[in-house]
């Protein structure tokens, strides 16, 4: 043989090196891939298996939300309550002592004209009638 048929044989091994090498990559690409499709669908599996019981977890999250709204309203309105009340108590103890004071000022005026009372500068009163500083 001569050198140009040599040349030929080493283009033609090189190329079967090549194309050998391009199978190989294919099927370890290709395997690869498939082992990248199953790990994707086991990953995909525990995530489904997963998923009931997040949506427990977001329920039971909605839940305790709702019952905390409702305990705030709740808390509102009882708050409102009690502001009301201490207004409406502090109108009637305003009322009372403007009562009272009406109250203290009569039995004053009734004993100014009472002869049988006498008052601080005299001294005498009616045993009979309460105190009105009580």
């Amino acid at each position: 043989m001569d050198t140009t048929g040599w040349i030929i044989v080493a283009i033609v091994v090189v190329l079967l090196l090549v194309v050998v090498a391009v199978v190989v990559s294919r099927r370890r690409g290709a395997r690869r891939i498939e082992a990248d499709r199953a790990r994707a669908q086991k990953i995909r599996e525990e995530a489904a298996a997963h998923e009931v019981e997040v949506q427990r977890r977001q329920a039971e999250a909605a839940r305790v939300d709702a019952q905390a709204r409702l305990a705030q309203a709740e808390a509102d309105a009882r708050a409102a309550d009690a502001a009301a009340m201490q207004n409406e108590a502090r109108a009637r103890a305003t009322e009372a002592s403007e009562a009272r004071a009406e109250l203290d000022e009569r039995l004053g005026k009734a004993d100014r004209i009472d002869p049988d009372v006498r008052t601080d500068d005299g001294a005498r009163t009616d045993p009979n009638r309460p105190d009105p500083r009580v």
